[in-house]
Parts: structure tokens; sequence; C-alpha cells
């Protein structure tokens, strides 16, 4: 069977992902972090771990690998969004260089648990490059797109152009707006969840022009999520196979416009684990292989 790094929506067969338990850790530790790290409000300890373990199961039932990144006290809470600190390709995992300096020492606490479960290091962004893995999203097994945000820099970008090009992996730049301002987290996958070869969740409002144009000649239809479901996360949507997802709990329209895709859609309530923290389903999990 073969198996692929380089998707969005294809059948998930491994997944990394660091629970709230192993992220939170504890009250102190949630009570000394949450505001300098511009969560909404502190997140509660003890619903946090039931979100996740809701969160986890869904997992559970269609993905027949889940990895579980330990807790590690170099690390903060923004640790449960762990997509952000790597890159997975069918060469090897590209280690990022965070843009936001609080979580910093992430990518490398992720590098010594792939080479302990010897997963191959493609490459690491480095200074002064910076580059988030919630800024890239695979649009197909040969076209990367990347953000170009106030996480992931233009250095960044020209590193993973760099490290992918032996390859003929085209990288797509959307150079995305200002929004809400260097201090909130805004990546690729804030307005672009692709859940199928030819469909993409999309919150057209914060895309850009060039960009979204480049979708549709690529031959992408757009489920698009109103104004209403942005900050509830209704654009952050994790394909576990092509229009199988999961998505937050509270976002109806989107729901119900994936659904009349011929989506299945799982839901959870993440209010702890995602809304206060700005991070979905995609944000909660480092996708590893899908069925090729």
């Amino acid at each position: 069977m073969q198996y692929t790094c380089q998707s969005e929506y294809k059948k998930l067969e491994s997944v990394f992902i660091k629970t709230a338990e192993e992220a939170f850790i504890n009250e102190e530790k949630l009570k000394k972090e949450w505001l300098a790290l511009n969560y909404l409000s502190k997140p509660d300890l003890t619903r946090a771990n039931e979100e996740y373990k809701t969160f986890k199961n869904l997992l559970a039932k269609e993905v027949p690998h889940i990895s579980c990144f330990p807790e590690s006290a170099s690390v903060a809470i923004d640790s449960i969004y762990c997509r952000d600190a790597s890159i997975a390709t069918d060469y090897g995992m590209i280690i990022c260089n965070m843009g936001k300096q609080a979580r910093a020492l992430e990518p490398s606490a992720q590098m010594k648990y792939f080479e302990a479960n010897k997963l191959p290091i493609l490459g690491t962004i480095k200074t002064p490059g910076t580059l988030e893995g919630g800024d890239v999203a695979w649009l197909d097994k040969n076209t990367l797109a990347v953000g170009h945000t106030y996480r992931t820099n233009s250095s960044g970008i020209r590193q993973l152009k760099e490290l992918l090009a032996p390859y003929n992996i085209e990288v797509v730049v959307a150079e995305l707006p200002h929004y809400k301002g260097a201090s909130d987290v805004f990546h690729l996958m804030s307005i672009l969840s692709p859940v199928d070869k030819d469909l993409v969740v999309v919150y057209s409002p914060l895309m850009p022009i060039s960009f979204r144009n480049e979708l549709l000649h690529r031959g992408f239809s757009f489920i698009e999520v109103p104004e209403s479901e942005f900050e509830s996360m209704g654009c952050n949507v994790l394909a576990i196979a092509p229009r199988q997802c999961i998505m937050v709990a509270g976002n109806p329209y989107t729901e119900n416009a994936l659904r009349a895709e011929g989506c299945t859609v799982f839901t959870y309530m993440g209010q702890e684990i995602s809304y206060k923290g700005g991070g979905g389903p995609t944000c909660l999990t480092r996708p590893i292989h899908r069925m090729d």
C-alpha cells in the first residue's frame, strides 16, 4: 500500500497530536501563560481535558496510528497546536522556525521526537527565516500553498522553496492581509481547508484575490464560510478522508454546506481547546501519512 505525506484530504493513516493533558499540564502553567499567549481567557483544565478526549476519540475511530508528543517543560501551552512546528513531506520532515517567539522551542522538541521515532528530517528553517505549519497546505501532491503572514516571512518562504526545489514541488504564495495585526494568530489555514481534491472550505473576505483565482483556475469548488462563523473557526476543518471531516461544533451553516456537498462531518466541543487559543482541528494535529 502506498502512502504520502503530501495531501490534506486523503485517508489519514498516521498523525501526531499533543493532548491537553500534556500541553496544559496543570492550573499553575495555565495561569502563568494564557494571557501572554493572547488566549481569549484562561482555559478550564478539566473541561479542556474532556474536550480533548472527545476529539481524540473521533480521530481514533478513523485513524489507525496516533502518536502523542510528550509533555515538555521547555514549551508553552500553545504546543497543543502541534501542526505549527513542522511540515510533513514525502522526503522527510521540515522543522519550522516559529514567528511567535513564545513558541520558539517547539520545533526542536518535535525534531527530537521525530528522530526518536525514525522519521527523516529534510531540513530546518533558520533565522532570520520564520515559517509555521499553519501557513502551509498541500493543494495536490506536487503543489504546496504557503501564506506570507506575520508568522511566516519572505526568508522562511525562500528557504522552503529551496528545500522543495529538488523534488519539483511548486510553492504557491498567498500574500495575506494585516487583519488584526502581528499579535493575532492568523494563518493561511485560518481561511483555507482542503477537504477533497476539488473542494475547499474558504473564508473569501480575507483571501487574496490572486490566490483565490488560482484555486478556481485549478478547478476547486468553494464552501464559503459566513462572517458569523469565521471567529468560531468554521473555516478550520480537518479532513480525515476525502469529504470526511472533523470541525468545531457551533458552525451550523458551514456544517450544513459541507453535508450538502456529500461530506460526512464529525464535531467536537472546542471552547477550551480551540476557541480560546484560536486553534481548530487542523491546528491540533500534525498529519503524517495518508493513503496515496
